[in-house]
């Protein structure tokens, strides 16, 4: 790899961190740091909110999946484009308008207010899951780090991912979600930087090499020039609702990217926000589809030994190394503006839901702030051990918490947004069934057949459905 780039992954690096720094210096609140305040325009927190949303798994391991799997992994990155643009167009408003009206800071905080009576158990339970599926999923992010910066250099992994990550745990600590909006909404514009130039020069390539996309494809068998996989009746339905499934964890559910709709300020502001991040996402999604295409056309399968770095791998092939050093801080930005937030929600889960409004330990805005920092660098450490232990590739770790998080709580503020009866006890029951079910149904058999994603999702809406109409609230019980 040439200096060039080791200079522009530097200066980027550096310009993240000097974020942090500016921020630190700022007198933060506890709810500047939590959800900034309301001080952040609609814009940045679009941008934000889709550089939060689209991690390693995007430029990493769904392109490795797509690479593999051919024309029918477009599934996949339909039933993610689907639930971006519901959330956008059907919750974010109610997020921004329950969220002045409650003056919450956090989505387990607004779960909790609108149910006084069980408030506390709430909390505790929903900050244990929370808590214990972002260590995974900061882990995959960590993970996609140094296999990165390893599959780019060559450098170590262990040491690419724990000096990325240790950039990541300063800049997010210092500055809170103040610090984590403006890195994110740089990082934003390189994603999709990297996916207009890759997709261009990739099909130049194939067109510079003779090679044709529809026999390549065809040659690599297994359905892959199929958009259905070469797939029929059940097998077929299956399929498109396993990757379709990805949809469920958007509706709400997610609370990195949740808690930008909250930030919102006014409804101007958030119809800006919305256009551009559909926008974005098309953009941004048609790019990583091509890119994936483009790269099964240009090698073979076993070319290399871990389809996910197929990016990467092409990007050093096919690309001037100046130009190829920014594609490749886009990869980074992909993963650090996603860390970066997943370590905010298991800091915001600790200090502000567990230590100040569930233990209610009396201190001020400062401590609290202080008190937060310290915990995102506790964190941080633990992320960057589980990363460094766990075996399991990108794609599967974040399907796993994706299951665990995404659809326990996206059924949560579904019922909570657009059903009355909905009760504290059936909250309660949909998180604990939420958390045992995408552990027992990812490890078990059925994983294969209906993937843990969809299920998961059905099981909590049953569950919190019929708990809440066997056990009622009193309306003295809950929040209108």
């Amino acid at each position: 790899m040439q200096t060039v780039v080791y200079v522009e992954i530097a200066l980027y690096l550096i310009a993240m961190l000097a974020i942090g720094v500016y921020f630190s210096k700022k007198n933060l609140s506890h709810s500047d740091y939590f959800l900034g305040g309301n001080k952040l325009p609609g814009w940045a927190l679009a941008f934000s909110e889709r550089a939060t949303g689209e991690s390693a798994y995007m430029f990493l391991g769904a392109i490795g999946f797509i690479y593999v799997t051919g024309l029918s992994g477009i599934w996949i990155l339909s039933g993610m484009f689907l639930g971006v643009v519901a959330s956008w167009l059907f919750l974010s408003k109610r997020f921004m308008t329950e969220q002045q009206k409650y003056k919450v800071n956090s989505l387990t905080d607004y779960i909790a207010v609108k149910f006084p009576k069980h408030s506390d158990t709430i909390r505790w339970l929903a900050s244990f899951v929370l808590v214990l599926f972002f260590v995974c999923y900061l882990a995959a992010q960590f993970s996609g780090m140094g296999k990165t910066i390893y599959s780019i250099s060559g450098f170590d992994i262990t040491w690419g991912t724990i000096i990325i990550a240790a950039i990541i745990i300063a800049y997010s600590c210092m500055g809170g979600f103040m610090s984590v909006v403006w890195t994110d909404t740089i990082q934003s514009f390189l994603m999709l930087i990297s996916f207009i130039i890759v997709p261009i020069a990739a099909y130049m390539e194939i067109k510079t090499q003779g090679l044709s996309i529809s026999n390549e494809l065809a040659n690599m068998g297994n359905g892959a020039n199929s958009w259905v996989g070469g797939l029929n009746g059940i097998a077929l339905g299956v399929m498109l609702f396993t990757n379709l499934s990805w949809f469920f964890g958007w509706l709400g559910g997610q609370p990195q990217l949740s808690s930008r709709f909250m930030a919102i300020t006014t409804e101007k502001e958030r119809i800006t926000g919305r256009n551009m991040a559909i926008i974005w996402t098309l953009i941004v999604y048609i790019g990583a589809f091509l890119s994936a295409i483009f790269a099964s056309t240009l090698y073979k399968q076993g070319t290399l030994d871990d389809p996910e770095m197929v990016l990467p791998h092409m990007v050093f092939e096919i690309l001037p190394p100046w130009i190829a050093g920014i594609i490749v801080a886009g990869i980074l930005a992909a993963i650090m503006s996603t860390a970066s937030s997943q370590l905010l929600v298991i800091t915001t889960s600790v200090s502000e839901d567990i230590i100040h409004k569930t233990l209610r330990w009396n201190i001020s805005s400062k401590k609290l702030v202080y008190l937060s920092r310290l915990v995102a660098i506790i964190s941080g450490i633990i992320g960057i051990i589980v990363s460094l232990k766990s075996g399991s590739v990108i794609y599967n770790l974040v399907s796993f918490a994706w299951a665990g998080i995404g659809n326990t709580f996206s059924v949560i503020i579904l019922l909570i947004f657009f059903w009355k009866r909905i009760s504290g006890i059936g909250v309660i029951a949909t998180i604990i069934i939420g958390f045992v079910s995408a552990i027992v149904w990812s490890l078990s058999p059925l994983e294969a057949i209906v993937s843990a994603k969809a299920a998961t999702f059905f099981i909590c809406l049953i569950v919190g459905i019929v708990i809440s109409l066997l056990c009622p609230d009193t309306k003295e019980e809950t929040q209108p």
